[in-house]
């Protein structure tokens, strides 16, 4: 047998129109096959019924066997194959049109059972699998745009893992019923081969049997026919049994490694990092269309790129649509008041502008990248991706997304009933600011005419450039901003506390007092302010790295730490009241200033100033316990240090004990005295005593000496 067309059940999670397409060629030829099996099912239960239609009925038969060809099978229309033995079927059968009703018996068991179970069981579960996949298609369609119209506020958190929640189901339903279903039509394609020939080889071989020997009709040619028939039947199902095994294997294998895609919110950027170098895309996005001078719709649409060209395309429609000329065009990512996650494209002339949006951020910024890459015709040149990385920058930049600075200003005023912010102070976190601040003007928190910083520079001194110079020559590679990577990754470490954020810079300015609670709020407005003036629209992206050494801020790409601020110069940090995505720190620098750093931050600013309060309060409970256990570690040598005194003191006095004693014992006489006659002399009690005083004045005497 030819080899056989099949869905490819790979495809099935991506949805594409060219699948859809694909999808309705086989389930036209499903249909038409359910219309051409019935016919030879009833054809067939005719010859089953009465034995006075058994002619006529097998000459039907036989006419639907010779108009095989002229049926307009999608699929397989062209097998010579299986035409040629068709043919072969039709000649047969016309010859046993005069046969008996007996063989009834014979073929309701050889030849109707095989048709009645491909018609009963196999095409009718194509037809509920068909009726599940469009319930669970349109399921998925109505998540997918309840979730694209969810609220950019925070206050419905609930309502938004509810529609992430039905995403994730109706998605995973869909894609599992698809592979089903794409498994069952491939499946179709062995089965209705064998549905075709098995009840005619049942019926041939009932006649076999029927006329023992057989007959002029059935001779040795015919049962050899029949026999290769029979094996290339059971070629053909050994065949779907292995597709059907690897087709079975596929899905579970897909089900397993594609359960993460279900869920449109961003990936693990550990598992599923930004891609950077595309010069090529595809995937569904929503594009805004205006319905008048206003209002405005959204359309999901599949759109991929080819060449230099931007493409859409309908699902159901057979070839895309051209939206708009990528070459030499700009693309920037857009805050939009009902949507999230949006870009906008616009011609070199200026004189077309698209808006689409994203399904999560990650696919934003991979868009943004690549139509920046096709922009610059980086898809012409050989070494697209490597060309592409050295662009990278410039699609960063186009990442962030850049509202308009005069409506941030209007938010960034502080309330004149209530104080600018939550204040996190670092050395009393929660407490109120001093009354002293209403004495104070504006002037005395903030100078006039301070120089506003609104880039990220670390200057670098001779020494790290000495360094870097050194290695250079030994091949390393060195940190332009002046940090050694060792002195990072120690850091990194030894602190306990490791929290990143997202987060660009505004702008940092030297400050006249750092205690103030209101110091950080009046930055905010200046800051503000002058980029609102000066047409500053440009803000670097950073990670905020916050352990309880330091605080660091850390390029996105490269890894390298741009600026590091020591916990212990950290002063205080507060969010802004109006503009929660608004932070700000003061901290001391070495020369005895105070600088206040301003940023905006993808999350809320208070999270970042309690992380950064408790990384202070962690880094004092660690200092109190190491001056305990240094004080502890003092207070135990002073011990030792006092009990070797004792011991040697109380050694000294044993040895002058044992001295006194040696020396009183080589003093008295070795025998008593004697009398002339040889009697001992007894001593008097006066005697006795006189001696023992002066034994005790000497041992005295000793130990005084």
């Amino acid at each position: 047998m030819p080899g056989i067309d099949k869905l490819p059940i790979e495809e099935t999670l991506e949805d594409s129109p060219q699948t859809r397409s694909l999808l309705g060629v086989f389930e036209e030829d499903t249909e038409a096959m359910s219309n051409y099996c019935t016919q030879l099912y009833q054809a067939m239960q005719r010859i089953y019924d009465a034995q006075n239609e058994l002619s006529a009925a097998t000459h039907l038969t036989s006419r639907l066997l010779k108009e095989y060809d002229k049926q307009r099978f999608p699929l397989g229309g062209d097998d010579e194959v299986m035409s040629s033995t068709l043919q072969q079927f039709a000649k047969v059968i016309d010859e046993l049109s005069s046969c008996h009703a007996v063989l009834s018996t014979q073929l309701a068991d050889a030849m109707m059972f095989p048709i009645t179970q491909f018609k009963e069981r196999d095409l009718k579960e194509i037809l509920t699998l068909k009726e599940v996949f469009q319930i669970a298609s349109d399921d998925h369609d109505t998540a997918i745009n309840r979730y694209s119209r969810l609220s950019k506020k925070r206050d419905n958190d609930k309502v938004r893992a509810e529609v992430v929640e039905d995403v994730y189901t109706s998605r995973k339903k869909q894609h599992q019923t698809m592979m089903h279903y794409f498994c069952s039509l491939n499946t179709l394609q062995y089965k209705k081969k064998t549905a075709l020939l098995e009840p005619l080889l049942g019926y041939m071989q009932a006649q076999i049997s029927f006329f023992k020997l057989g007959s002029e009709n059935l001779s040795q040619q015919w049962e050899d026919f029949l026999g290769t028939i029979g094996t290339s039947v059971q070629n053909v199902r050994r065949e779907m049994e292995e597709e059907v095994g690897q087709m079975q294997q596929t899905i579970q294998e897909m089900e397993m490694s594609s359960d993460p895609l279900y869920v449109p919110c961003d990936p693990d950027p550990v598992h599923s990092p930004v891609c950077r170098n595309l010069t090529r895309k595809q995937g569904y996005l929503y594009i805004r269309n205006k319905t008048g001078l206003v209002s405005s719709s959204w359309e999901r649409q599949y759109f991929f790129t080819q060449g230099g060209n931007l493409m859409q395309q309908g699902r159901g429609e057979v070839a895309g649509g051209l939206v708009t000329d990528l070459d030499n065009s700009s693309v920037m990512a857009v805050d939009s008041d009902d949507r999230r996650f949006c870009f906008q494209v616009t011609s070199f002339d200026g004189k077309k502008v698209v808006t689409l949006q994203a399904e999560s951020r990650k696919d934003c910024e991979e868009w943004i990248s690549t139509i920046n890459n096709i922009s610059k015709r980086i898809y012409l040149s050989e070494n697209a991706e490597e060309l592409a990385a050295r662009v990278n920058q410039s699609a960063l930049e186009a990442v962030t997304p850049s509202p308009s600075f005069q409506q941030r200003h209007e938010s960034m005023r502080p309330s004149s009933k209530g104080r600018s912010g939550r204040t996190s102070s670092i050395s009393s976190v929660g407490s109120e600011p001093s009354p002293a601040i209403s004495v104070l003007s504006l002037d005395a928190l903030v100078a006039p005419d301070t120089p506003i910083q609104f880039d990220i520079i670390s200057p670098v001194s001779e020494e790290n450039s000495g360094q870097s110079k050194t290695a250079a020559q030994s091949g390393r590679r060195s940190n332009p901003f002046g940090e050694s990577g060792e002195n990072t990754s120690e850091d990194s470490e030894d602190s306990i506390l490791h929290q990143l954020f997202i987060v660009r810079f505004l702008g940092s300015m030297e400050v006249r007092t750092a205690e103030t609670a209101d110091v950080i709020s009046e930055t905010m407005r200046q800051i503000l302010a002058a980029r609102a003036i000066h047409n500053i629209f440009r803000m670097t992206e950073s990670h905020l790295l916050v352990t309880c050494d330091c605080l660091k801020l850390i390029d996105p790409q490269t890894q390298v730490t741009r600026l590091r601020f020591p916990l212990s110069t950290v002063v205080q940090c507060s969010s802004h009241q109006d503009n929660k995505r608004l932070f700000g720190f003061v901290l001391h620098s070495a020369s005895g200033r105070a600088v206040c750093y301003i940023f905006e931050s993808n999350n809320d600013g208070e999270k970042i100033c309690d992380s950064i309060g408790l990384a202070k309060q962690i880094a004092f409970h660690s200092e109190m316990d190491r001056k305990s256990v240094e004080k502890r570690k003092e207070q135990d040598k002073a011990k030792e240090k006092q009990q070797e005194e004792l011991s040697k003191q109380k050694q000294i006095e044993k040895d002058l004990e044992e001295q006194s004693r040696l020396i009183a014992a080589s003093s008295r006489p070795a025998n008593p005295p004697a009398s002339a006659d040889g009697q001992f002399l007894v001593l008097s009690n006066s005697q006795s005593e006189d001696s023992d005083a002066g034994d005790e004045g000497k041992k005295k005497g000793e130990s005084e000496a």
